[in-house]
């Protein structure tokens, strides 16, 4: 209760400003505020987006306007929350996959956070951009394409933003290495590692009769997110979740502003983890014990960059292991690597030996969570759902291209059919498409800028 009031008492202050403006180099200049008070809207209010809810409903500039989604159970969830925390009743919109464009019709409604199964991602972006709201999408962003190019497109042709929501960009470690990398620290970057190394097979397969590890159904007879992602293993090889690793690693790189992602290789182990888990768990006979699965259990893609760096990416969700994001951050001058938490910096640490990185990471913490930290506290994800939430409400405020764009989200989010055309094709190389159309070589990075700098 005591963070919940002071996180609101803070919202309630002109001290805001100084957060806006640490999200964002534009706002130095002089942008007006629009009026404090922000519409926003929700489509999905399944688990990610009541934990989106529960951080909208801390904050005394947001009004919760509208909710929309397929499932009555969620949608009541929401709505128990909304009346909890003792907000309006907002306007509720289901019965149709498309209800949610009726519920885009509205015109307060100023901001739409979309918490969807990725298929939807991009329709309810575009939809969303074209009917002149800003759009907040999970991540992926994206599944094909064509899918990146209609976002970038709807953006362009109507002027309204896309904020891809990607959370671990704000991660506190990650910033500061952020910090640490745009100081020089690490000297020039040359190579860098990322992923998504998470054991999903008790979220690819629950039935709900448990948390987790309820069965291993999946489809119309699965719970929440195995009632769609699970769907995705089965029918696509590839990297389907590469912006939680990609996303950070392409703001310390300057993609889109400055330098871009130019092509990559993909590669895909076979496939035996999940039917592996599914005869453990389920039995020989059971009849999903005899589906073939297309994605291999390890996708490896390394990104080369116009700038010359060069990025290794895994998806390894199917298999036992640990949850890491495999960070590594390499320079002229030293590295960095989360697994283990150790740095080397040439001429700070003891020759040819590791360091612990966490003095590093207490040294170099970035100014925006030295100064809001007990603001994050509870907010979710160790703290970062405050931040990303809070880039896309005050870029709303302003009128402003958010700090993580429609550019960004394309290109992270094409990585998925780019890797893969790459493993259909024999590992071939795949170009990136510019979706700046060349104004990347003149854009300014944006993300992280603050007065801490």
């Amino acid at each position: 209760m005591k963070n919940d009031f002071s996180r609101r008492a803070f919202l309630k202050t002109a001290s805001i400003a100084g957060l806006a403006i640490a999200a964002s180099p534009t706002l130095v200049f002089g942008n007006p505020l629009k009026p404090s008070k922000v519409n926003v809207a929700l489509i999905g209010t399944g688990l990610r987006g009541q934990n989106h809810l529960h951080n909208l409903l801390q904050r005394d500039d947001i009004e919760v306007s509208a909710i929309c989604d397929v499932d009555g159970e969620m949608l009541g969830k929401a709505l128990k929350m909304i009346r909890e925390a003792g907000h309006r009743e907002p306007a509720t919109f289901t019965g149709s996959e498309y209800a949610y464009r009726d519920m885009l019709q509205l015109p307060d409604v100023q901001g739409v956070v979309i918490s969807t199964p990725w298929l939807w991602h991009p329709i309810m972006a575009v939809d969303t951009m074209k009917a002149g709201k800003y759009a907040g999408v999970e991540v992926s962003a994206a599944n094909t394409i064509e899918d990146c190019w209609d976002m970038v497109n709807a953006s362009e042709s109507s002027g309204s933003h896309c904020m891809i929501l990607e959370n671990v960009c704000y991660r506190r470690d990650i910033m500061a290495i952020h910090n640490m990398v745009k100081q020089g620290i690490f000297g020039e970057l040359l190579h860098c590692h990322c992923g998504y190394q998470h054991d999903l097979r008790e979220v690819l397969f629950n039935d709900g009769t448990q948390a987790y590890g309820g069965g291993v159904e999946f489809g119309e007879k699965g719970y929440s997110e195995a009632r769609w992602r699970t769907e995705h293993y089965l029918k696509r090889n590839g990297d389907v979740y590469p912006t939680h690793g990609v996303g950070p690693i392409a703001n310390m790189l300057d993609i889109n502003r400055g330098n871009r992602f130019v092509s990559l290789t993909s590669t895909a182990t076979k496939a035996r983890g999940i039917n592996n888990y599914i005869v453990e768990k389920g039995g020989a006979d059971h009849p999903n014990a005899g589906l073939e699965w297309k994605m291999g259990d390890i996708v490896t893609t390394t990104i080369t960059t116009a700038n010359g760096e060069s990025i290794i990416v895994l998806h390894d969700t199917t298999l036992p292991r640990p949850y890491s994001l495999g960070f590594r951050v390499q320079g002229t001058k030293g590295l960095w690597m989360k697994d283990g938490n150790q740095i080397y910096i040439e001429g700070t640490s003891d020759p040819h030996r590791w360091e612990p990185s966490q003095p590093y990471i207490d040294k170099y913490d970035h100014p925006l969570w030295k100064t809001y930290e007990n603001l994050a506290e509870g907010s979710g994800h160790g703290g970062m759902d405050f931040f990303v939430m809070n880039a896309f409400v005050e870029s709303i405020k302003r009128g402003i291209a958010p700090p993580l764009d429609v550019y960004d989200a394309a290109a992270w989010s094409v990585i998925t059919p780019l890797s893969a055309r790459s493993i259909a094709n024999g590992s071939d190389p795949q170009d990136f498409p510019d979706f700046t159309r060349g104004r990347w070589i003149k854009r300014k990075p944006v993300f992280g800028v603050s007065s801490g700098y």
